[in-house]
């Protein structure tokens, strides 16, 4: 797995023309999406087409903070007040799986319709249009196609919709990028350190981003919990024990810092304009059977994090509950 750079929340599209299988869906799927479920063609596909200009202004919002950071802007502060401010990020939809089967316009037909709306596209088919959606999917036209007489279809669209929703951030993992030096990229993207940062941000964060200045991953779960996975290579572990020296570090955490055993967060601190006491928590290693990256995980105080009311889990609770829209 690729570890994307990039991750967040977002909507997720049904569209089919069988109501009772979209009420179905409402009460299986899990709680954690935010779904918009619709009948018609027209209906799905005009909310999607209103989206293209949100999604331009959500991703100039994210440039304006690396045109910050390189004007000496710290990146840590800056995504905490993005988060904290655009909440609606949530509701730009991610997902949109269709039928093929539907009477006036099929599904391909429907997602031609979306031109160059950025999200991903499933597409569910019967076993006799299984062929139609290979073409599909080799033609790029689709991200994926599940026949609708697969075993245990609930799990399948399940997983096949998380994957996407975790991975199909493309635009803006290049956006992020550019932060990171080329050896930190090659990092992440090794095969043992990239399924396992996958694993961990998947499990202790529902957003997440990975920045080079500092070198780390700062994460927010759905209650609005701040966390920073702070990475550092054995080669780096002498000058972050010589910026724990300056920082009043006892001599004795120095060392354990420099043997890699500790690591420290002065560099967070530093980022947030913290006067708190730097704060040594045990270092792991980061990666399958890798010594290179060494990680740590540390809190960010609450009072520095978005206010919890733009949470994630908040903003869900806001929306209208599960409804098929006729």
């Amino acid at each position: 797995m690729t570890f994307p750079l990039f991750h967040r929340p977002g909507t997720v599209v049904f569209l089919d023309d069988d109501p009772d299988y979209l009420e179905m869906l409402a009460l299986v799927l899990p709680r954690q999406w935010h779904l918009r479920l619709f009948l018609r063609p027209p209906e799905a596909i005009a909310h999607l087409l209103q989206e293209p200009p949100f999604w331009e202004a959500d991703a100039w919002n994210q440039q304006q903070l690396i045109e910050n950071w390189r004007d000496g802007k710290p990146l840590i502060p800056q995504i905490l007040g993005y988060w904290s401010k655009y909440t609606e990020r949530y509701a730009l939809s991610r997902v949109c799986v269709v039928d093929y089967s539907m009477p006036g316009m099929d599904g391909l037909q429907a997602l031609a319709e979306l031109g160059d709306w950025p999200g991903s596209r499933v597409l569910l088919t019967g076993q006799a249009d299984e062929q139609v959606a290979v073409r599909a999917f080799n033609h790029g036209l689709i991200d994926q196609f599940i026949p609708k007489q697969t075993p245990d279809i609930s799990r399948r669209l399940i997983e096949a919709v998380d994957r996407l929703l975790f991975t199909s951030h493309a635009r803006h993992a290049q956006t992020w990028r550019v932060t990171l030096k080329p050896e930190q990229n090659a990092l992440l993207r090794a095969p043992g350190v990239a399924n396992w940062l996958s694993a961990f941000c998947a499990k202790h964060w529902v957003e997440h981003v990975a920045i080079g200045d500092p070198f780390g991953v700062l994460g927010m779960d759905a209650a609005g919990k701040i966390g920073w996975l702070q990475l550092e290579t054995r080669e780096g572990l002498p000058a972050l024990a010589e910026l724990a020296d300056v920082a009043g570090v006892p001599g004795e955490a120095v060392a354990e810092i420099r043997s890699g055993a500790r690591l420290a967060d002065v560099e967070l601190r530093q980022a947030l304009s913290s006067s708190q006491p730097v704060a040594l928590v045990p270092a792991f290693e980061v990666g399958e059977g890798s010594s290179t990256l060494l990680g740590a995980l540390f809190p960010v105080e609450a009072a520095q994090g978005p206010d919890p009311n733009n949470s994630y889990a908040a903003w869900l609770k806001r929306q209208p509950k599960r409804h098929v829209q006729e």
